[in-house]
């Protein structure tokens, strides 16, 4: 996003751009276009050639030493959630909110792709509240490599997460709002375990595009193909690889499943057309799969019968994950998919698309989606269920996650709405708490929400 209320500044991109650590933090699209000017920062119209600095909008705790966060409490007492001082500003809230509209860029690979999916999206009840705000932590940055792929935050309890910060995997502990390094990726990493096929001379700053977390195992994929894995109750890193040294190596997106049997595994989504299976047992590649087109998204089905595999193509497949054999194809989508998720009834799934929408799919007739979910920004780049499968959230590039009622034919939804480019959401396992990185060079931070509870056992007492 660059800095909200920043002065104005060249926002075009062009192959990288560099963070303020030195770190390169965005890489140019996978087809080699240039990413559009996103109109992310305040133009000095709309903030009246006096509008407020840097330093005039941060909020510091001077007493702790640390920015200051937001909770609840001051949220109910109308304290903006990501703390933007907007009584200080030269503009409102919705005067902003209205200029970003209007104003920012969604990325297309097929061009006016938005425009064709929007005539065929459903008509949602908005206003629903499933989760309530709890906290914005601002003294966690999550930070993004890539444009296009927002798949940096996993949280593995109601109040452990990780993410991404420039070079840095780091654990973040909402409970006690601490946090911890896990994996320093900026200079040297090599395996501290040997096994058969495992890089022992490891990689050296590696740019990490996209990861993964699920109880005590972590997968961190790079631009180059390079795949780090880490049991996070060891010491060191135990497995590291490198998918392909092909031009076109950046690691898409990864998602670690057991097997039926109980036995640990994950799969690579890469630039290079490939699917690869990893065997985390016997640290070895099990299947690798090739496909016409780039492959940004890969996702198991609940009983492990069924791939779904989404890139650079309008199409989408359901795939065999034991040979590769294509047995359906997707077709409604205007434009490349970056996003997949299955609901935990193994029925239906979503993809997410550049077109601007989330579609709904039902495999017992995939003629057509059954729904058709539309963002108001930009792409759906990142989509989650609750483990119960009664809520999903699908995540725009900036400003809006939304959350929508399964249960209720994803009629009604939650809008969550701020502002910054969103690095990655997740749900925690038990679906008590919601997640959303924030990345923005002033008001970068991690948003926390918790599941809204009816005790409608009280009401006898009111």
């Amino acid at each position: 996003m660059g800095c909200l209320f920043a002065k104005k500044e060249e926002k075009k991109m062009s192959n990288y751009q560099r963070d303020d650590a030195g770190g390169e933090y965005m890489e140019e699209d996978v087809d080699d276009h240039e990413m559009q000017d996103d109109a992310d920062d305040m133009d000095d119209e709309f903030r009246g050639g006096g509008g407020a600095s840097d330093s005039d909008v941060e909020e510091f705790d001077y007493s702790n030493n640390k920015i200051a966060d937001t909770s609840a409490e001051q949220a109910r007492k109308g304290k903006d959630i990501q703390g933007i001082p907007w009584d200080r500003l030269s503009i409102s809230r919705d005067k902003y909110r209205q200029t970003r509209l209007l104003q920012y860029k969604n990325y297309e690979n097929v061009p006016n792709s938005s425009e064709s999916s929007q005539k065929v999206s459903n008509a949602t009840q908005k206003g629903a509240q499933f989760y309530d705000f709890w906290r914005n932590s601002r003294s966690i940055k999550s930070t993004i490599l890539h444009f296009q792929l927002r798949n940096l935050v996993w949280a593995t309890s109601k109040h452990d997460v990780y993410l991404m910060s420039n070079f840095l995997l780091t654990h973040y502990s909402s409970l006690t709002s601490e946090k911890k390094e896990v994996l320093n990726v900026r200079g040297h990493v090599a395996p501290s375990e040997k096994h058969p096929g495992s890089l022992l001379e490891g990689f050296t700053q590696t740019q990490v595009s996209t990861l993964a977390v699920k109880d005590d195992f972590l997968v961190a994929g790079g631009f180059q193909g390079e795949l780090i894995c880490k049991h996070l109750d060891r010491p060191g890193v135990s497995f590291c690889s490198r998918t392909t040294y092909d031009d076109n190596a950046i690691t898409n997106a990864i998602e670690i499943y057991n097997k039926p049997s109980g036995a640990l595994h994950f799969t690579a989504s890469n630039n290079d057309c490939g699917v690869r299976d990893f065997d985390m047992e016997r640290y070895q590649l099990v299947k690798h799969f090739s496909f016409p087109w780039p492959v940004n998204h890969a996702s198991l089905s609940p009983n492990g019968k069924l791939l779904a595999i989404v890139g650079d193509n309008p199409e989408g497949l359901i795939v065999d994950p034991n040979t590769g054999k294509t047995l359906e194809t997707l077709s409604g989508h205007f434009d490349y998919s970056f996003a997949s998720a299955w609901h935990p009834d193994g029925i239906t799934f979503s993809t997410g698309n550049q077109d601007k929408t989330c579609r709904v799919w039902d495999i017992r007739n995939l003629s057509q989606s059954v729904a058709v979910l539309k963002g108001n920004l930009g792409a759906i780049r990142s989509i989650r269920y609750t483990s119960d499968g009664k809520y999903m959230a699908m995540a725009e590039p900036a400003d809006f996650v939304h959350v929508y009622d399964v249960s209720k034919g994803y009629e009604t939804e939650q809008e969550i709405d701020f502002f910054g480019e969103i690095s990655g959401i997740s749900f925690s396992p038990d679906t008590e708490a919601l997640f959303i990185g924030v990345w923005d060079r002033t008001y970068g931070s991690l948003l926390e929400y918790h599941r809204r509870k009816n005790y409608y056992y009280l009401d006898s007492f009111l």
